[in-house]
């Protein structure tokens, strides 16, 4: 195949189309969008889950996912059509001229290699750079990307630091070879709002200063808005508009675009029942950590039936350590946890099967959480068989019935396996997986932030619903205040392992503040493409009060 003329651009998509595979059948799911790059621009891709946000993403490399394939269309990168290179040919320009930044940190590294290893490893196999001079670079991007103790923290491996610090070293490796053009796929969704701004930050200062390119994936519009110069909308794989970002937040002109724009105006109305005198949960001085590193300081606090707790803070603050210990993965080396007024054993393993299911925890990370090579509606099953002794037609009734609760046609899903559903989609899965067991108290480990906003609002309806229905109580880890707001009852205000703050909502959440809680609620990114560089013009000079644990 001959490469088509060149481009006067970096990357030109002409009229792409990609097709699904469903069963024996090919199903298009890309249908003839186009798009232009110049270098030193980011073009914004924002869509529901399911869009197409990713495919288009992962096709400006050439690449389709597995049960995917490119049908018709032509892929440009700086004037060669990259459909028309041998596979040794592409994967020489991924990592080294086109990088990609993965949604999904923990499943794109290596949990047998080092942090600074797997950084160093693409710029010394392409003689870019040496071993030394490659780990002096690493070093100097984590101290751009704000990531603690930047000299030491590469020598972590993947499971020893949070999933937000991961997913600034995945940015970070992306930038190892300054390409010319990096896709970022949901590249803060697992940051808290105050790592976030640094990561925008830096990520709009690597594209301005090295001249990159960049296709930035996202349902954050507020995000989108500080770093896009043009923003293309999707549906059903479908573009629905295209236009300069200040002119797209303005004016637009699709009733599509128009509903994203005013979506997240759920808002819990009813009030929980009154606490009852002893709460569902209490955590009670609790110490923990691992090894020598201390992780949560003697924090308690307490979560009554059909009320819904938010715990809130910084990458590494402590709070999915708080979780671990709640549900028995990590014993704490102080205080206890109770359960109905009963002290719960420190070890899962020494709790029983009842204990096991009124407790249940949705995973911030569907990638890592499900297992690949499951069908739906095993994964979803389990629970039913394990906990409830279901089988047979009553299995596959409940099974069916927990899809439409998460709003996925069963007959379309049911059969599916977790690589052929999108980000939003899985973390659905991952939540009809922990309903399925009937528990009394289900963590949620930041379960909308896979999700658009769309979709999101959609399940935190479903969860406020199903709370009121069935008096579940919700612990809600989370860095999105906007689902603090509608959803939560009361908060809990982490840092550094400690507790800083805590309160029903309104009290926590009005003036005066705690310091850090100020921060928190001043890092919140607004519909304003002027937003982050006020921001960060307002606090130049001023106390970083950020990232300083290894480990959550």
């Amino acid at each position: 195949m001959e490469n088509s003329p060149a481009s006067k651009h970096l990357l030109e998509i002409r009229d792409l189309r990609i097709e699904g595979q469903s069963g024996e059948e090919w199903l298009e799911i890309v249908k003839g969008v186009s798009l232009t790059l110049d270098r030193g621009q980011i073009i914004g891709l924002i869509g529901e889950s399911g869009a197409g946000k990713s495919t288009i993403g992962l096709a400006a490399m050439g690449f389709a996912r597995p049960g995917c394939r490119i049908s018709e269309g032509e892929i440009l990168f700086d004037g060669v059509d990259l459909r028309g290179l041998q596979r040794k040919e592409r994967r020489s320009l991924r990592g080294v001229r086109i990088a990609y930044v993965a949604q999904s940190a923990a499943a794109s590294f290596n949990p047998a290699h080092r942090l600074i290893d797997q950084f160093s490893e693409i710029p010394v196999e392409h003689g870019i750079s040496t071993k030394s001079e490659a780990d002096a670079d690493a070093i100097d991007l984590f101290t751009r990307l704000k990531m603690p103790f930047p000299d030491i923290i590469g020598l972590r491996y993947p499971h020893q630091v949070s999933g937000g610090q991961l997913q600034r070293a995945m940015t970070a490796m992306a930038l190892s070879c300054r390409p010319d053009l990096i896709i970022f796929d949901e590249p803060t969704t697992a940051l808290d709002v105050t790592t976030q701004i640094e990561v925008l930050a830096t990520i709009r200062d690597i594209v301005e200063q090295f001249n990159t390119a960049a296709v930035y994936i996202t349902h954050d519009l507020a995000v989108v808005a500080q770093m896009a110069d043009k923003i293309i909308v999707l549906r059903y794989g479908e573009m629905i508009e295209e236009a300069d970002t200040r002119i797209m937040l303005s004016d637009p002109k699709e009733d599509y675009t128009k509903s994203l724009w005013a979506v997240r105006s759920f808002k819990k109305t009813t009030e929980p029942p009154a606490p009852e005198p002893v709460p569902l949960l209490r955590v009670e001085h609790v110490t923990a950590g691992y090894g020598k590193e201390l992780v949560l300081k003697d924090i308690s606090f307490d979560i009554h039936r059909g009320q819904t707790v938010a715990v809130v803070g910084e990458s590494g603050s402590g709070k999915s350590t708080a979780a671990r210990v709640i549900t028995g993965l990590l014993p704490p080396t102080q205080g206890a946890v109770f359960f109905d007024g009963k002290a719960l054993p420190a070890d899962y393993r020494e709790r029983s099967k009842e204990q096991l299911r009124q407790a249940q925890m949705i995973y911030q990370m569907p990638d890592t959480a499900v297992n690949p090579r499951h069908r739906i509606r095993d994964i979803i099953g389990r629970p039913l068989s394990f906990y409830l002794g279901l089988s047979g037609e009553k299995h596959e009734q409940r099974v069916r019935e927990l899809l439409n609760m998460i709003e996925l046609e069963p007959d379309l899903f049911i059969d599916r396996y977790p690589g052929e559903l999108s980000g939003g989609q899985k973390q659905r899965v991952c939540i009809a997986r922990a309903l399925a067991a009937e528990p009394q108290f289900i963590i949620c480990d930041e379960v909308t932030s896979a999700l658009d906003q769309l979709v999101a609002e959609g399940i935190l309806k479903l969860l406020d619903r199903l709370q009121r229905e069935f008096n579940l109580a919700f612990m809600f880890i989370t860095h999105d205040l906007a689902t603090v707001r509608a959803i939560a009852d009361r908060v809990v205000v982490m840092l550094r392992g400690e507790i800083v703050e805590q309160g029903v909502k309104d009290t926590v959440f009005s003036p005066p503040h705690h310091e850090y809680t100020e921060l928190l609620l001043s890092s919140v990114p607004e519909m304003d493409p002027d937003w982050l560089d006020n921001l960060l013009k307002r606090r130049v000079g001023s106390a970083d009060l950020g990232g300083s644990d290894l480990i959550r």
